[in-house]
């Protein structure tokens, strides 16, 4: 039992952790530590609550739906058209912020390359890896939890002596920025992918798993950010340039390697299950789908923002604020509730934090 629960528990583990990580010391520092703190406190109580609430649809609902086809059972046509393209963009976008997010990892190991050249490399390499079968491979699964695990756990040992000086730091709250945060924490604590397979495994047992499963990154995603804030003189946006010269070369080196096969591996995952979704969802030629795959980051990071923290804001401040207003409305439909308050909280969270990232698109 006790077995069973802690392998359901590390299913949505390994899905949540991952690049959304590096964007939460930067931004927790801009907005005062104390206030990042309590939205991660915050995205832990949402999360566990729109996790259970996926997984009752999905539970309820036979014919192993997932998230497209839940949103078609339950709440009409119109919301399976919406799900898909909003899925498709999503996963698009998460791309283009592996691809930016490389170039800071592959900068530790290969110093003396340009940026864009960086990318474009990595952008190459996990691209080919989509379409030559290398999804297929078991161990890149592993390596998308074990990489960013072990650069938690390297830079949380290296920072540990330095604890002392979180102390010192200001904890107060920027209240100009104070709802910055919301959108980047809504991207890391995300997990829903997961969800089918942690009920699968056990269908009347995953209410404890699933609330275990979505707290344990969330501490571990606290660690890191007073590791980074204690051990960086200047927080960078992608948490890892400040470390520099902080910390030894062999740990520089390690956090490279690790960072970089851990967001080869998820690359590959999003982009073929973006290619699944295209080519299986929407019917569109297979090679069509496999262009989009290919072409859609590449837009986004010569054409649109190469600026990691928006993109993050982007990503969980538009799409993954729409995917949990569906997640809401399709428990609510197969639970036969009614609107209650705590339900309409939950709800006002991800519409502030959708409605503060369209004001910021459009004033820049």
């Amino acid at each position: 039992m006790i077995k069973s629960r802690i392998f359901q528990a590390s299913i949505l583990v390994g899905t949540i952790i991952g690049a959304g990580i590096f964007a939460l010391p930067y931004v927790f520092k801009a907005a005062g530590l104390v206030t990042g703190l309590f939205y991660l406190l915050l995205g832990a109580v949402i999360y566990s609550a729109i996790h259970l609430m996926y997984a009752k649809v999905f539970a309820v609902t036979p014919g192993g739906h997932r998230f497209v086809g839940l949103a078609r059972v339950h709440l009409g046509r119109w919301a399976g058209g919406l799900a898909v393209p909003m899925t498709i963009l999503e996963g698009i976008f998460v791309l283009a912020i592996y691809m930016i997010l490389s170039e800071s990892f592959l900068n530790l190991v290969l110093p003396a390359a340009g940026l864009m050249e960086k990318a474009l490399f990595f952008w190459f390499i996990s691209t080919l890896s989509i379409f030559i079968g290398l999804k297929r491979i078991a161990l890149l699964e592993f390596l998308i939890t074990g990489g960013i695990i072990a650069i938690i756990f390297i830079i949380f040992l290296l920072g540990l002596p330095r604890f002392e000086a979180i102390g010192r730091l200001d904890f107060a709250a920027n209240w100009v920025g104070f709802i910055l945060p919301l959108a980047p924490v809504i991207f890391a604590l995300s997990g829903r992918q997961a969800i089918p397979a942690l009920v699968e495994y056990r269908p009347n047992d995953y209410q404890r798993p699933i609330i275990v499963g979505t707290l344990i990154p969330a501490i571990a995603y606290a660690l890191f950010v007073l590791s980074v804030v204690a051990l960086s003189g200047d927080v960078a946006p992608d948490s890892i340039t400040g470390l520099v010269g902080n910390i030894p070369i062999w740990a520089v080196a390690l956090i490279g390697v690790f960072g970089i096969l851990s967001l080869w591996s998820s690359y590959i995952t999003v982009g073929f299950d973006i290619f699944r979704s295209l080519h299986g969802d929407l019917n569109i030629f297979r090679w069509l789908s496999a262009a989009i795959v290919a072409a859609g980051p590449l837009l986004i990071y010569f054409f649109g923002s190469r600026n990691f923290i928006e993109l993050v804001g982007i990503t969980g401040g538009l799409f993954l604020s729409l995917e949990g207003l569906l997640i809401i409305s399709m428990w609510l439909k197969v639970t036969k509730r009614k609107l209650s308050l705590p339900i309409l909280l939950l709800a006002a969270i991800f519409v502030i934090a959708l409605i503060y990232e369209i004001i910021k698109l459009i004033i820049i």
